[in-house]
């Protein structure tokens, strides 16, 4: 017998995969809109025990094991589309139980939100206690853990989720328990004891932190990392069950040179890794306290960051806190479809009891998520970013994009969007067939995108170009990151304007660009940014050397003719100009974030 949710389908909308009408694109029947349903209704009381809890849902939901994306060939590919789930970090920090996240599990699959893919449940930091055994091994804080990890996680697998677990690559934890990595001063590291500890107990998702990572006297703490980060793929490759790993060392690094080198390997050794800064977290004494302008941050570091993705590897901007204390309604939208639209991983951090059903129709918008987990896996295009608006475009398997709209300003604002505006040809007889992913609105034969975007909020939009769109080409921005300190999206990114200056972003044509076939830059004007006796020039685009491209990993534009790096000169902050200069070791004057 299948478990119920709130969440009720419009067959009107089947064909798009939408699941209803209303805010959150999921609207429910006045009797769904409660929280109760079968699951929940049947567990109302807080008293009932574990065993009958865990007997209760297998009998309901079934006991499900995990199940991980299957490759040609049988092999298996962890982590195929972004994970998604629930960790309590967000919104408990350290102040958890066994009971908290049992409670918030059940949540996932009373809600509905489960059965829409929040499907592992993560326990954070402060688990374990400061020492180990006798043998070795980790041993559970007993005031939160009583009876041990093992039996959670069975409570977990019995509701048909996955169970993650915490550890960190130093030798303590961020706050201050035991690490896994190697003592300070040197010494062996736990890391292979631990994985077999955690596959004993039926973990299916590990995040490691970078806390405390031992760097030795002479080596350099890129290096450093990089070995203990390596050492944990090899020990959880040789647990004996599969386990996604999510890899934290990016974000010690951010804001310098390494930052760069560390995104080079780490993918090399799991499947989804924290790049940044932390999202802001729930505070009891201020639970007002808005904590968008975290979003907004971890939004604006993450896009850039394009290049580094592919399917089976993730750029992760932290957790989903829409719906918690801090973020509107419209705000949780935001978040959702932001992360959607990077093919981020959606993992949940709030006390998932007290959400709203507005909010939780909004997380478990059915369309939206498709977006997020589209098999392709592209990471958006900023298409234009101007003083209060950003326009992304996502292209989606079999042909439909995904475009939507951020609205950063404190009013409501009117937007019109054309289909060259995204790459698709100028042509008169080019009509977007498009479904409003919020309302499930729908429109045949547009030749525009218009609409209206409140403060805070994000329109999101499937559309499906007709033949005579063509295919797009990649059009948008080319944006560099400055060394400006302040965490804003004005402050954080610059656009490349034609005929060759970087500047604060407007949203003018001058900062569209296309990234042509052979790997030429195209301006909206249809002039080619190339290189003429070791000047930049704007020309009539000819298929020379001097105006192709070698765009590499790290962010580097190569002149195919001089073999030097596109630069910006001038103070940081300020219109720079353009020039050519040997290419340095990461230095942030010559890294740039193309259209995907």
């Amino acid at each position: 017998m299948p478990c119920r949710s709130r969440f009720v389908s419009n067959p009107g909308l089947a064909g798009w995969g939408v699941a209803g009408n209303g805010a959150g694109g999921a609207i429910a029947s006045p009797t769904a809109q409660s929280r109760s349903g079968l699951v929940s209704a049947s567990l109302s009381s807080r008293g009932l025990r574990l065993d009958l809890l865990m007997l209760f849902l297998a009998c309901v939901c079934g006991a499900a094991a995990p199940r991980f994306a299957t490759a040609s060939g049988g092999s298996t590919a962890l982590a195929a589309t972004p994970p998604m789930g629930w960790n309590d970090w967000a919104h408990y920090e350290c102040n958890y139980t066994a009971q908290t996240i049992l409670a918030n599990a059940k949540e996932l699959v009373s809600t509905g939100l489960a059965a829409r893919g929040y499907n592992t449940v993560t326990i954070d930091d402060c688990w374990m206690l400061k020492g180990r055994d006798a043998r070795g091994n980790l041993r559970a804080d007993p005031k939160r853990f009583p009876r041990g990890i093992k039996p959670v996680a069975r409570a977990i697998h019995a509701l048909g989720l996955r169970f993650g677990i915490y550890e960190d690559a130093g030798y303590a934890t961020c706050g201050g328990f035991a690490g896994s990595g190697q003592p300070d001063g040197g010494g062996k590291d736990h890391f292979v004891v631990d994985a077999k500890l955690f596959a004993s107990w039926g973990v299916d998702y590990l995040k490691l932190d970078g806390c405390n990572v031992y760097v030795p006297k002479g080596a350099s703490e890129n290096a450093a990392y990089r070995k203990a980060y390596a050492a944990e793929s090899a020990a959880l490759k040789s647990a004996g069950r599969p386990i996604i790993f999510s890899e934290s060392a990016p974000a010690y690094f951010q804001g310098t040179p390494e930052w760069y080198d560390v995104l080079s390997w780490i993918r090399n050794y799991g499947q989804l890794w924290r790049e940044g800064s932390d999202v802001a977290t729930f505070q009891a004494k201020k639970p007002a306290a808005s904590r968008f302008h975290s979003v907004l941050w971890n939004y604006a570091y993450n896009l850039p960051l394009g290049r580094f993705q592919k399917p089976g590897n993730w750029n992760d901007p932290d957790f989903i806190i829409g719906g918690d204390s801090g973020l509107t309604l419209a705000e949780t939208r935001s978040q959702l479809a932001l992360w959607s639209m990077m093919s981020s991983p959606l993992i949940l951090s709030s006390d998932l009891a007290k959400l709203s059903p507005q909010a939780v129709a909004i997380l478990g918008n059915r369309a939206v998520i498709a977006v997020d987990q589209d098999p392709e896996g592209r990471m958006a295009t900023l298409v234009r970013r101007g003083p209060v608006m950003d326009v992304l475009f996502k292209p989606l398997s079999g042909g439909d994009a995904a475009v939507a709209v951020l609205n950063r300003s404190a009013a409501s604002t009117q937007v019109v969007l054309h289909p060259h505006d995204f790459g698709l040809a100028v042509n008169s007889e080019c009509r977007l067939d498009v479904i409003d992913l919020w309302s499930g609105a729908q429109q045949s034969a547009q030749s525009a995108l218009r609409g209206a975007v409140a403060a805070g909020d994000t329109a999101l939009w499937r559309v499906h170009p007709s033949a005579a769109c063509g295919r797009p080409t990649r059009t948008g921005t080319i944006s560099m990151i400055t060394t400006v300190r302040q965490r804003d999206i004005e402050s954080y990114s610059r656009c490349l304007a034609a005929p060759g200056r970087v500047e604060a972003c407007a949203g003018t044509a001058e900062e569209s660009w296309t990234v042509t076939t052979d790997g030429g830059l195209r301006s909206a004007a249809g002039r080619c940014l190339g290189v003429a006796n070791g000047k930049l020039e704007m020309e009539a685009c000819r298929p020379i050397s001097a105006q192709h491209w070698r765009y590499t990993l790290k962010g580097n534009l190569i002149s195919a003719g001089g073999r030097q790096c596109l630069s910006a000169t001038g103070p940081a902050g300020s219109t720079q100009s353009l020039q050519m200069r040997p290419c340095g070791h990461n230095q942030p004057d010559q890294i740039w974030s193309l259209p995907n």
